[in-house]
């Protein structure tokens, strides 16, 4: 059984309650212009007495302590948890609300981590001491590095993971988290005010008033549960995910919900949208669960993990199901599933144009209705687990909402589906999201003081994005609850604040704030300028140690570690650059095979690997290589071109795998990396140009009205 220690944080004002089991309806305030509070509270009494006005004063007549925190999360997926242990780890004392705690780290969609650009974030995460990657590495079923054919700039590192040790790991890890506190609840208000100080009247005043319009100048100070039960705070993150406003599609049916058997969350949504915010609409969905046991595998090709394995955690050496990895398989649809779909479409609630779903995770239907050339689309199938855990499968690429009948006939017309069991139907889910350039750079919103969203709520999709957000967010606001208690206010709070050159979650958060979305927002290599910089091989060496300045690595063998690949990777590279020769002596030593340009200039072995004259064996230094089946060998063995470069410099054999690569990664992109350093220099000077906050832009005149528009928001 779970204990929540929550009265260590208790403040000595009284609690916001109504006695005899009332409780409050609204509990949100704002301040009216050129008008008094009104001085009403609302409430429903319990046992079928209706609805009755009652004064402040008698909402004290049971009196208990407020429960205070510096930091409330609310929702407690994968921005929930990356942001309750980010603010805990940043000094804050934090609680994570969320309605149920037994699915804390649920992994709502599909049972993997990574793939090309996601994988990146999920490093990034873990480089600042975030959960995820170390979750994912404990719980990893099938690793695999995507697009290893090509640089390493694009390489996507991706694991299939088990749900079960996923969500039990995370749970177990929080709640032993120094400075978080866990409690169930579902929160129904948001709790505003003007004033700085808020002192025993101040907060009955809260409590008596009618949610009205809130202006840019209020200040979050707490969170009401549907219980009636007031939690002050500081700061609150919401991480609501596809919780808010969240509807479920099957066929033609449409229920409130967040996730299948989860109550949506409604009156967060309301009290958001009488705070002002700009509110807009998206859809998702999730395919149905299949019975392993009842699928014919055998004419399917097989994907089997990479070996040896590459980890998400710098921490780690490997995983602990390295030598048990499951495998994948893969199938297809067909021309009468295509045509089953499209004499169906008038059967589904979900299939409408005014609300935008994932452009790239489409919809079966999506597929069939803008594909309509095709005759079938690939489907993975991807245990969501150990034999010994589960026997459900995610056919990946078929998520659609078409009724359960109709999922389960076109299901048996896949190949190798013949007579598979569904065990859970696909469905679609509607949810709100806030307008992201609603927020400033730190993920706190323009209009509320002390706010901040991450995930899904400001229109991206996929754990990795919601993670990387919510470990920004968490971050941010336990580092100025953090400040606000020192009461340092001639200075500005710290903060966590990373721009595009810094990494994929300074790319993802600039998108965000500065375009905004009209359809699920996703990470991938294309969308950053500098990924020949940002790597997933190099976010500890771009990230660590500027998140441990803030104090929020709490890891010291992370450092440690990160010490010991600095040396490392120096010491490799002055290996390389003291084997010197002319070019002459390079020609021989390379066996005759290449020309060098006979300039008369030494060069070094470091040089050569800039110019592409040797090579590095991807699988040199690999554990048992002759063991490893062909099937587990990427296509892809060697970087740059030429002779080994343990064959010109021995000493190479006996740097680590890990080091080698990365040495030879930062000197393959040599002359890239210097012109984006240069670049990125020149982009953070104009990006650090500070412009008033109340600049009237349609008085410039050689700006268009799109641009006007779009920097007034």
């Amino acid at each position: 059984m779970l204990r929540f220690s929550l009265r260590r944080w208790q403040s000595g004002f009284q609690r916001l309650a109504s006695s005899g089991g009332s409780s409050l309806r609204q509990a949100y305030v704002a301040q009216t212009t050129g008008a008094e509070h009104r001085q009403r509270c609302v409430s429903t009494a319990s046992g079928g007495h209706g609805t009755a006005a009652k004064s402040p004063d008698l909402l004290y007549q049971s009196t208990s302590d407020l429960i205070e925190y510096d930091v409330v999360v609310i929702g407690g997926g994968h921005a929930g948890c990356e942001a309750c242990s980010a603010a805990a780890r940043a000094g804050a004392s934090a609680v994570l609300v969320t309605q149920r705690v037994d699915t804390i780290g649920e992994m709502s969609c599909n049972p993997s981590f990574g793939g090309i650009g996601k994988g990146v974030l999920v490093r990034e995460v873990d480089a600042m001491d975030g959960l995820c990657g170390r979750m994912a590495d404990l719980g990893g079923v099938q690793f695999r590095i995507l697009n290893r054919s090509k640089g390493p700039a694009v390489h996507g590192p991706r694991a299939q993971v088990d749900r079960v040790i996923y969500k039990r790991n995370m749970l177990q890890t929080l709640q032993t988290y120094a400075g978080l506190d866990i409690k169930a609840g579902s929160v129904a208000d948001i709790l505003l005010d003007r004033s700085t100080e808020l002192d025993e009247q101040a907060l009955k005043r809260l409590a008596s008033q009618d949610s009205i319009l809130a202006t840019s100048s209020a200040t979050v100070v707490g969170v009401r549960l549907e219980s009636g039960e007031i939690i002050r705070a500081r700061k609150v993150v919401i991480t609501t995910g596809t919780f808010l406003g969240g509807e479920i599609h099957i066929g033609l049916k449409a229920f409130p919900s967040g996730r299948k058997g989860e109550a949506a969350s409604i009156g967060l949504s309301k009290s958001l949208k009488d705070a002002g915010f700009r509110l807009g609409r998206m859809k998702t969905g999730t395919p149905p669960r299949l019975d392993g046991l009842t699928i014919d595998y055998s004419r399917m090709p097989k994907q089997l993990g990479d070996m040896p394995v590459s980890p998400f955690s710098f921490i780690h050496d490997s995983v602990p199901h390295a030598n048990d990895q499951v495998a994948c398989y893969q199938t297809h649809t067909t021309p009468a599933v295509h045509d089953m779909i499209r004499s169906n479409f008038d059967q589904s609630i979900h299939i409408r144009e005014t609300i935008r779903g994932p452009r790239y995770c489409p919809s079966l239907e999506s597929k069939v209705k803008r594909f309509s050339e095709k005759e079938s689309h690939l489907i993975w199938l991807e245990p969501e687990g150990l034999p010994e855990h589960t026997s459900t499968v995610y056919p990946n690429g078929i998520s659609n909402t078409m009724p359960e009948d109709i999922q389960q006939k076109f299901l048996r017309m896949i190949p190798g589906l013949e007579n598979v069991v569904m065990t859970q139907p696909g469905y679609g889910v509607e949810y709100d999201h806030v307008d992201p350039r609603e927020l400033k750079r730190t993920l706190e919103t323009k209009r509320v003081n002390g706010l901040y969203l991450a995930g899904q709520i400001n229109g991206t999709t996929g754990y990795e994005e919601a993670a990387a957000q919510g470990l920004l967010a968490g971050a941010n606001a336990g580092l100025a609850a953090v400040h606000c208690k020192a009461e340092c206010e001639s200075q500005e709070a710290p903060q966590l604040s990373l721009d595009r050159s810094d990494g994929y979650l300074g790319v993802l958060i600039d998108d965000l704030i500065t375009r905004g979305v009209n359809e699920p927002y996703r990470v991938f290599t294309a969308r950053s300028e500098y990924r020949l910089s940002s790597r997933a091989n190099n976010a500890d060496l771009r990230l660590t140690r500027r998140a441990a300045a803030l104090g929020l690595v709490r890891d010291s063998a992370r450092l440690a570690r990160l010490d010991t690949v600095e040396a490392d990777m120096a010491h490799a590279q002055a290996l390389l650059e003291q084997v010197v020769y002319l070019p002459h002596i390079w020609e021989a030593q390379l066996g005759g095979s290449r020309r060098v340009v006979r300039d008369g200039v030494r060069k070094s072995a470091l040089d050569m690997i800039r110019k592409g004259f040797l090579s590095e064996d991807l699988w040199a230094g690999a554990r048992d290589p002759e063991n490893v089946p062909p099937e587990h060998i990427p296509k892809a063995r060697k970087l740059t071109g030429g002779p080994e470069i343990s064959a010109i410099v021995p000493a190479w054999a006996d740097v680590p795998l890990d080091i080698r690569q990365r040495v030879v990664t930062e000197a393959m992109y040599h002359g890239h990396l210097r012109q984006l350093n240069a670049e990125a220099n020149t982009f953070k000077r104009e990006e650090s140009m500070r412009l008033p906050a109340d600049i009237d832009y349609s008085k410039v005149r050689v700006l268009s009205h799109e641009e006007v528009d779009k920097l007034s928001i």
